[in-house]
């Protein structure tokens, strides 16, 4: 017969490990999981259609093209009756003013048409539209700690990030569901005492190739909760 103290000795010494929140590497791998089941951003091929919508109902629409395996990348939006494209192959840049890669230095001063803005564009979209699985890229640092926040009233596992000094110096704080291990928010700060930078609420998921991916991005600052804008991720597909 088993000795009633050794069961409570046994549930005693379960009951902490069953109750410890998961490492920084655990918590990120239970989310890329999630969102990258069948583990394909590496392999992305896709383009996807985002309608920016900003806080004083001016909207612009943008098409994006991500093709990982041949690191390419093409931005292009319409504003009014203006097209602007930017397409990162590897270390080549085009860019284009309503199709003509002919732009003057007043348009292109005008426009931010530069090859340094076209990568820019290539890394907010790859980085923002990969996460959570861009967490796991070089010069990224893991806080040692999984923090429990809550936000709008919901309790969630909060990873914090930073970054080696050649990839960047912002502060990011990524919120995922305690259950699921879904992204539902994250916030940046480019100097957190000063309570600077955005936090951005995640709405709805599209399926991009097995790939969860937010279907609604809206943004506030951190120190007002001003809005910023939503964007919409309206539809994707397959590259041809």
């Amino acid at each position: 017969m088993k000795s009633p103290f050794l069961t409570i000795f046994m549930m005693v010494g379960i009951l902490p490990l069953l109750s410890q929140e998961p490492s920084p590497t655990q918590l990120l791998d239970k989310a890329i999981a999630y969102h990258d089941p069948n583990q394909l951003w590496d392999v992305f091929e896709g383009k996807l259609f985002i309608t920016l919508a900003y806080a004083d109902g001016k909207e612009r629409q943008s098409e994006i093209e991500i093709d990982q395996p041949n690191e390419y990348f093409k931005s292009t939006s319409f504003k009014d009756d203006t097209v602007l494209e930017y397409i990162v192959k590897k270390k080549d840049c085009t860019l284009k003013l309503n199709g003509e890669t002919s732009i003057s230095d007043a348009d292109a001063q005008t426009y931010r048409l530069t090859c340094d803005q076209a990568l820019k564009m290539k890394d907010y979209y790859t980085y923002l539209y990969g996460l959570p699985m861009k967490l796991r890229d070089p010069g990224t640092i893991l806080d040692p700690i999984v923090q429990t926040k809550t936000f709008k009233g919901k309790e969630y596992l909060v990873l914090k990030v930073t970054y080696e000094e050649s990839v960047g110096s912002d502060t990011w704080y990524f919120y995922f569901d305690p259950i699921t291990f879904a992204m539902e928010v994250y916030q940046f700060y480019h100097d957190e005492s000063k309570n600077d930078g955005e936090y951005i609420v995640l709405e709805d998921l599209e399926n991009v190739a097995s790939i969860k991916m937010p279907k609604r991005r809206t943004w506030y600052t951190n120190s007002d909760d001003k809005l910023l804008g939503t964007d919409i991720l309206t539809k994707a597909e397959a590259l041809p």
